[in-house]
């Protein structure tokens, strides 16, 4: 399930809410995205 946030308010907008409406249920705004996971890396040895 992916999460979606409000560019405006910064409020997680679930991601069934966000295909059937393309604003933001607390501000209105129309700015969604999907905030990047953060990878890590590894070292070889």
């Amino acid at each position: 399930m992916a999460i979606y946030k409000c560019f405006k308010c910064g409020k997680q907008v679930k991601e069934e809410y966000a295909k059937r409406k393309i604003r933001c249920p607390y501000c209105d705004s129309k700015i969604l995205y999907k905030p990047r996971t953060i990878s890590s890396k590894v070292k070889a040895i």
